[in-house]
């Protein structure tokens, strides 16, 4: 898709999920927030993620994510909160990792 495709699908996507949250469907709005987040992982640029790099999870506050590989708009590696690093390894979309400089935006 390109970048205007995936504006306008995150913009439909928004208004689907807005009803669903307004009629009270928590598992149908879950869903369409995880398809807005996965649209917007494809709108960034993979190779602007670092493995080695830290980031704080968007949407976990005080919950860290330490970069160990990127496999496509995914990065793998593991939490980390309060000096403790999880030892399961997981994948998120690069969406959901916030710099310094993306938090100020």
């Amino acid at each position: 898709m390109t970048p205007h495709e995936l504006h306008q699908e995150i913009a439909t996507l928004k208004e689907k999920a807005r009803k669903a949250e307004q009629l009270g469907i928590v598992n149908e709005f879950a869903v369409l927030e995880r398809k807005i987040t996965m649209a917007k992982a494809y709108m960034l640029d993979p190779d602007d993620f670092k493995p080695g790099d830290v980031y704080e999870i968007e949407g976990d506050p005080g919950v860290h994510f330490k970069i160990t590989y990127m496999n496509g708009v995914f990065a793998w590696g593991h939490r980390m909160q309060g000096g403790t690093t999880s030892k399961e390894e997981e994948g998120l979309p690069i969406s959901m990792l916030m710099n310094e400089k993306s938090k100020e935006a």
